[in-house]
């Protein structure tokens, strides 16, 4: 026995077993699109505030190194003014120890049987010297005898020149006072007298 069905009721069953909606295809890419959209602005903003605190951490460094410059420039003008603000006392502090050396080059050579009074002085002379000059090395004020070393226009100054057969061209053969520098800095140069070639 055949059994025939009804068309209309055939449609409305169809449409029971169907969805309610269906998105198509366009709508779930339109629907994908509005949400990259959404979240766009704020990576950007993300992106700006990095970029934003990178760029201050450099100037944060460039402005730690340049005061880190300035405090050792700082620290080294004071260093300096304080070394080398007696330097004009130091100069003539010297003057008082080349007088000491004078004077010991007045008194003539030891000799055997020479008078007590002499001999005192000259003792004098030279333990006075000598505890002067430790002084003065104490506050880093040094001396150099320049005798026999070559002619250093930095801390020598040429008096005369005179032709030698013992000593080389451009030595000094004779220092009438020696070299002075305060914490290795020049203070007064050697009064020197220079050998030459023979003529």
């Amino acid at each position: 026995m055949t059994q025939h069905t009804d068309p209309t009721q055939v449609e409305t069953q169809a449409a029971t077993a169907a969805p309610d909606h269906v998105t198509p295809p366009q709508d779930a890419a339109e629907a994908g699109a509005e949400q990259a959209t959404a979240q766009s602005p704020a990576e950007q903003r993300i992106a700006e505030l990095e970029q934003e605190a990178a760029d201050m951490k450099e100037k944060w460094l460039r402005s730690e190194a340049e005061n880190q410059n300035l405090r050792a420039r700082a620290k080294r003008e004071v260093d300096d003014a304080r070394q080398y603000a007696v330097q004009k006392f130091a100069r003539d502090v010297v003057e008082a120890a080349e007088n000491l050396r004078r004077a010991l080059t007045s008194l003539p050579a030891p000799q055997e049987g020479e008078d007590t009074v002499i001999t005192k002085m000259r003792e004098g002379i030279e333990s006075t010297e000598r505890s002067f000059v430790s002084i003065l090395e104490r506050h880093g004020i040094k001396c150099d005898d320049p005798s026999g070393k070559v002619f250093d226009a930095n801390l020598h100054q040429a008096m005369a020149e005179q032709p030698s057969a013992e000593h080389a061209p451009g030595t000094v053969m004779q220092a009438w006072t020696p070299t002075w520098t305060l914490h290795g800095r020049l203070l007064k140069p050697a009064m020197v007298v220079v050998a030459k070639a023979g003529e």
